[in-house]
């Protein structure tokens, strides 16, 4: 029997109809079986300030909960002004605190970019793979993820239609699957 990793998925966007969402929900979907994969929702969690680590907010907790008993985590992040989304970003802090209790270190990653525009959120990746450097999560190389022009991918009811998009989610995840399989903590 094939073990099931678990994925905590990460999406930095809090729009309801928001196209990174719609993306981590189609992922979700055609991952393969030796993944599973749960968003975990960020939308509340208070931004990080060290004097809260004496009494941490219970979603600190719980947001760190999550992330260590993922196996991997998977990112999702529009690009506001060249960079990720401040409450993306804030969950990474969350995580990585207190110090030398970070509970993202070790667990294989991926980064996802989606936008409306045709740079696809290039900047927002990057950016994003400069602080999981620093917090230890190996994100995967390649193939790399930059969803273009993703108001045209979706039908009204939030599902996938683009037939290249879809292929293309298919590999992406068929990759990720190997690189949590070879990089999981044992």
């Amino acid at each position: 029997m094939m073990k099931k990793f678990k994925i905590a998925v990460f999406v930095g966007s809090l729009r309801k109809a928001s196209f990174n969402l719609k993306t981590a929900k189609a992922l979700k979907a055609l991952a393969p079986g030796s993944l599973s994969l749960e968003v975990v929702n960020i939308a509340s969690l208070p931004f990080f300030n060290e004097d809260l680590e004496a009494t941490p907010p219970k979603e600190w907790v719980e947001l760190r909960k999550q992330i260590a008993a993922a196996d991997g985590v998977l990112f999702l992040t529009p690009e506001y002004n060249r960079s990720v989304p401040a409450v993306l970003k804030n969950a990474i802090d969350v995580g990585s605190r207190p110090y030398g209790q970070n509970s993202w270190s070790g667990k294989p990653g991926a980064v996802v970019s989606v936008s409306i525009g045709n740079i696809s959120g290039f900047g927002a990746n990057h950016h994003l793979r400069q602080s999981l450097v620093f917090v230890n999560v190996p994100a995967m190389a390649q193939p790399e993820a930059y969803i273009a022009e993703a108001s045209g991918l979706f039908n009204d009811a939030g599902e996938l239609i683009n037939g290249s998009t879809r292929e293309f989610l298919i590999k992406f995840m068929e990759a990720y699957a190997q690189w949590v399989e070879v990089n999981v903590k044992k």
